[in-house]
């Protein structure tokens, strides 16, 4: 493909950042990579994908489908090949005879083309590799960008090492710490661009699946499950093509998060401190506690919740993933989210119509367009998911819980994701035509949808 008269840098080299990087290569825009970091890496363990994400992966890039294939995990039992998750009382005293007499409380319906997990290392090990060489910079975290309104004249990235570069437009996948999120808001009011605690907080644990055997039995082990309880509430999800179980188990407080340092988004913590945290759950959940590490960390939970950015751009500049909507993880759709934005704003770059900055502005205002509302929404339902989960909404009504997360959970898998694109293009054809590249797109907020489709629960449970 003949490249762009054009030249975009990307902040940041997480999977976001490569995957961004693989699809505007396919498409012939020139990029370079900016990564704090020595080298290229994630940091986290289990990340979900589901059928949003796989089609998402199709249109970006039929090699990165295939890396994420390569590292997948699904349940392992077939008979729960399509099963989301199935959601326990992780309160409830486990019969004597058998633990597998404890029956779930209702149980979470996927799609055959999507849902699994995998590790968020392995998988940006896999995208690497998509990338030629010599694309990316390292050791370099942004300190400031220079957007001149002349778009003729390159904007000028700088960084802490006390070098610069000089690009036509920037691409900030720099997380949720993002340091390119700053340049969007009012310099005089930087709070705006920081994430905010959700009084929520998170053990993580990789448990040897013959150990998860010993203390759960093979089918929960094997296959994903989701335990409830007040103000608590754990994931358990085989990961490493069922070699490993991965354990995410989340605590909410009144409490504010201890450190004064707003990027210190993890502190230290031990298993003792866990399984106080998790008084009164069965042994089922006790029993994998117990098999961590002693010391562990205690990740806090942010997200821009509470500071909704009112745009994904400005000038030439522009957020993608978790840097414009970063998001709690309790509907298992961040990543997935992320990776729709890289195939719209590809397909919206590597249109035939954006030849120079102007045009790169106009798919800039079109992506935003697009999907700042979805984005957004997510974010507060996230909140909200968690508090069903945790009986903090809804209380114990196990029927009202199914069905509230099954719909919010079709709004995100269900998206018609070439549907979306064609609209987006349209409104880029619109905005170049009109001589309007930048127009403020209305307000994006988006409520629980009305009409949506309950059928992802299995009733019969």
């Amino acid at each position: 493909m003949t490249s762009k008269p054009f030249h975009l840098a990307i902040v940041g080299g997480g999977i976001t950042g490569l995957a961004l990087a693989i699809a505007l290569k396919k498409r012939g825009v020139q990029i370079t990579i900016y990564e704090q970091a020595a080298a290229f890496g994630e940091i986290g363990a289990g990340v979900g994908m589901h059928a949003n994400a796989v089609r998402a992966m199709k249109i970006i890039d039929t090699e990165l489908l295939a890396a994420f294939e390569r590292v997948a995990t699904r349940n392992a039992w077939p008979s729960k090949k399509n099963v989301w998750f199935d959601v326990l009382d992780g309160t409830a005293e486990e019969p004597a005879s058998s633990p597998e007499l404890l029956k779930p409380l209702f149980t979470l319906i996927g799609h055959d083309d999507g849902h699994a997990a995998c590790h968020r290392a392995r998988f940006l090990d896999q995208l690497v590799p998509l990338l030629p060489e010599g694309l990316a910079q390292f050791g370099k975290r942004l300190l400031s960008i220079d957007d001149p309104e002349d778009t003729d004249i390159p904007l000028t990235l700088h960084f802490e090492d006390g070098t610069s570069a000089k690009a036509d437009a920037v691409l900030g996948c720099d997380g949720i710490k993002s340091r390119t999120r700053a340049h969007l808001v009012d310099r005089h009011d930087q709070e705006a661009a920081k994430p905010k605690y959700s009084h929520k907080f998170v053990y993580r644990g990789l448990i040897p699946m013959k150990d998860a055997v010993a203390t759960l039995g093979e089918e929960r082990s094997a296959n994903s499950m989701l335990w409830m309880g007040p103000d608590r509430h754990a994931l358990t999800f085989p990961v490493n093509h069922g070699q490993t179980l991965n354990l995410v188990a989340f605590v909410t407080t009144d409490d504010p998060w201890p450190s004064k340092d707003a990027q210190q988004l993890t502190l230290p913590a031990t298993r003792d401190d866990a399984l106080r945290d998790f008084a009164g759950f069965g042994l089922n959940v006790l029993g994998l506690l117990r098999m961590t590490a002693p010391q562990l960390e205690r990740w806090g939970l942010f997200d821009l919740a509470e500071n909704p950015l009112p745009q994904f751009f400005r000038g030439r500049v522009c957020l993608v993933g978790d840097a414009a909507h970063a998001s709690t993880p309790h509907h298992g759709a961040g990543a997935a989210m992320c990776i729709e934005d890289v195939a719209v704003l590809a397909e919206l770059l590597g249109d035939p119509s954006v030849t120079d900055t102007v045009g790169v502005q106009a798919a800039f205002a079109a992506f935003d367009s697009s999907r700042r509302g979805r984005d957004q929404w997510l974010v507060a339902s996230s909140r909200r998911a968690a508090d069903m989960y945790e009986w903090r909404a809804r209380g114990r009504d196990f029927e009202a819980i199914a069905d509230e997360v099954c719909a919010r959970q079709a709004y995100i898998w269900n998206i018609d994701l070439d549907a979306s694109i064609a609209a987006a293009r349209k409104d880029l054809a619109n905005r170049l035509a009109l001589g309007l590249p930048t127009a403020a797109a209305p307000d994006k907020t988006v409520p629980f949808p009305p009409d949506i489709d309950f059928h992802l629960r299995d009733r019969g449970s």
